[in-house]
Order: structure tokens, then C-alpha cells, then sequence
């Protein structure tokens, strides 16, 4: 494996020991291949950072932890790398720690581990359970800041939340479908990752309070735990949709909305409306060809740099006035695609 960093480099940058570093670029045995893709990620990771011509700076190495799908963990992974070069008060290097699914203790031994190498911040999107909390409350004793991403940590000591407005998007979600169901008496399917994410807890509990406010004789089910994943997500909605007869519209909140639209159609049940979040390939392409109706889009670039400032903020590299601020909620139709996504490919 050719490249031009000492070891010592790459393996701070992958969070590895030197040895290990050594046997995966001289192709020795014994290596496994996550190990291997965590040094060819940190190469990677490392020549985009040369390319920061613009920064001149301190170097600043920040954590960025997510329990999410692959779909919105790619669109994090460039939003962060387009940030980077509008950061000139250091060099960030950010080093990538993506799962799908992170059970309780592996997010717990994830944060220790960077507490103990060390880490100038942790950008976190993860469950709001004790262990968690407590385990951020540690990071920013030992003087590693966090920033919690899209959905928050409640109670906690984290310096920054950045991301969209959960409760403003539930509300937003709950008037829109208001607008358009009819007068009969509907059943709206609303579908979230798992009750422990706290973001897309208050999502659901403003749709739900808006929303029959608005209409109180229309009943909302739900279905949990999917994972955001499209098995997952197909396994628990086919478990659980004979407990309701009908299906008018569905408010998808963590995802998986391709495998949501076909259980409805293999039943029968396809909705008159369905409103999504966030402008990953797959949404745009359920947009394009009318499955979907609206997505709720936040500028997810604009989050990676408030979460940058914020953590710069706390270093006193910057005011800690530039480093406030949510996203925006745009909502999204099959007419007004930004143009940056519509060649987005599926």
C-alpha cells in the first residue's frame, strides 16, 4: 500500500497503534479487513487534508461518531469535507467512526477510546440513554468538547447542539398533512429508528400534539426500532400492519422509506401522502417519481460548520457568538429539487 505519511501519522489518524499500521501497509497476515479499511480511510482522510491549501491554522483532530444509516452518513462525510476549506483558524482532521447500528456499550467503548488517545472534539449522533450522557459528561471534563448532530443528548454537559429543529419539523410535518387529507376520518402511519433517539422523540410528539389538534378524530399509529434500515424497517412494519386497517398517509421520520412503500403496496394499503426527511438518493429519487410528496431538507453543510465553529469556539480560536444557530427547514416537493441534487444518482 503506497503512500507518503510516517506511520505515527496514519495511525493517529485511524486511531490505531503503530504496529498495527505497520502489518496492514506492508500486507502481513493476520489483519482484518475493517482494520484494513480503517488505514486506507485515514490515507484518504489524509491527502484531502493537504488539499486545505486555505487553512493555516492550528491542527484541530475531531471524532465524528454516528449510529446511522450508510445514506446519511455519506451526506455527513461531504458535508464535512466541503466545510473544511471555508475553516481558516485550523487545519481539522477529522477522523470517521460510522455504524449503522451501535448498541449501548459500543458507543459507550467508542467514547472512551477517544477519551483516552485523545481528541480536540467529538461530533456525536447517538441514543439519549444514561450511559451516553454520562460518558459525554466525562469527554468534556477531561476538556474534549462534544457537539451532539440532528438529535440531541439531553442533560447533558455537551458544549453544542447542531442540526434541525425536531420540534419545528414535527409541527411542520403535522400542518402539512392537515392541508391536504380530505374530511373523512384517516389513519396516518408515522415510522421512526428507535425510541431512545431523542431528535426524532420530539419530532413525533409535536406532529402528534399539532396534528390532532387539528383533526383529534384521526388516529396516528406508529411503528419503532427499524434502525432506519430497509430490512429492518420492512420486518417491523410487516409485523406490525395488521393491527391497522388502513394506511391514508404516512410522516416517515427515521427512514427507510423505500421498504415503507412497498409493504403498503404489496398490502394493498399505498398512502395518499407521504412526507420524508432529509435529500439523500433515495428520498430524491421517491420524489422524482412521485412515491413521495415532501421531504423535510435542513442544510447539512451548514450544520458540519456550526459544529466546527462551535468546537473552534471552545478552543477560543473564534467569538463564541459564531458558533450559534439551527438549520433552517425547507420543504422539499417534486418541483423544487435543489439543483445540486437532482443529479444525484439513486
Amino acid at each position: 500500500m503506497t503512500h507518503r505519511f510516517p506511520i505515527k501519522e496514519i495511525a493517529r489518524q485511524a486511531g490505531l497503534g503503530t504496529a498495527t499500521v505497520d502489518r496492514v501497509l506492508n500486507g502481513r497476515a493476520h489483519v482484518s479487513s475493517q482494520t484494513r479499511a480503517r488505514v486506507e480511510a485515514a490515507l484518504a482522510e489524509l491527502e484531502m487534508q493537504e488539499r486545505q491549501l486555505s487553512a493555516r491554522g492550528r491542527r484541530m483532530f475531531v471524532d465524528i461518531v454516528l449510529e446511522a444509516p450508510q445514506r446519511f452518513s455519506r451526506q455527513i462525510r461531504a458535508a464535512c469535507e466541503a466545510t473544511l476549506p471555508e475553516l481558516p483558524e485550523a487545519v481539522f482532521r477529522p477522523r470517521f467512526q460510522f455504524q449503522e447500528i451501535m448498541q449501548e456499550n459500543e458507543i459507550v467503548a467508542i467514547l472512551e477510546r477517544i477519551r483516552r488517545r485523545g481528541s480536540q472534539g467529538v461530533v456525536v449522533t447517538a441514543r439519549d440513554v444514561p450511559a451516553v450522557r454520562d460518558k459525554v459528561d466525562e469527554l468534556e471534563t477531561a476538556g474534549i468538547p462534544v457537539v451532539t448532530l440532528a438529535t440531541d443528548i439531553s442533560c447533558s454537559k455537551r458544549t453544542a447542539y447542531v442540526g434541525i429543529d425536531n420540534a419545528r419539523a414535527g409541527q411542520t410535518a403535522a400542518f402539512l398533512l392537515a392541508q391536504v387529507l380530505g374530511e373523512r376520518r384517516s389513519t396516518i402511519l408515522t415510522s421512526r429508528r428507535r425510541e431512545e433517539f431523542q431528535g426524532e422523540a420530539e419530532r413525533y410528539l409535536e406532529f402528534r400534539k399539532h396534528f390532532l389538534q387539528v383533526r383529534p378524530d384521526d388516529e396516528i399509529v406508529e411503528i419503532t426500532g427499524g434502525a432506519g434500515l430497509s430490512m429492518d424497517t420492512r420486518r417491523r412494519l410487516e409485523t406490525e400492519l395488521f393491527k391497522f386497517p388502513a394506511v391514508d398517509a404516512v410522516y416517515s421520520i427515521g427512514g427507510g422509506n423505500r421498504a415503507i412503500l412497498e409493504v403498503l403496496r404489496d398490502a394493498d394499503r399505498a398512502p395518499g401522502c407521504f412526507i420524508a426527511h432529509d435529500l439523500d438518493a433515495e428520498n430524491v429519487e421517491l420524489l422524482r417519481s412521485g412515491q413521495i410528496n415532501f421531504v423535510l431538507h435542513h442544510d447539512l453543510q451548514l450544520n458540519m460548520y456550526q459544529a466546527f465553529r462551535a468546537l473552534s469556539a471552545k478552543h477560543s480560536l473564534v467569538p463564541s457568538s459564531d458558533a450559534t444557530g439551527l438549520s433552517d427547514i425547507q420543504v422539499v416537493t417534486p418541483y423544487n429539487i435543489p439543483i445540486a441534487r437532482e443529479t444525484t444518482p439513486a
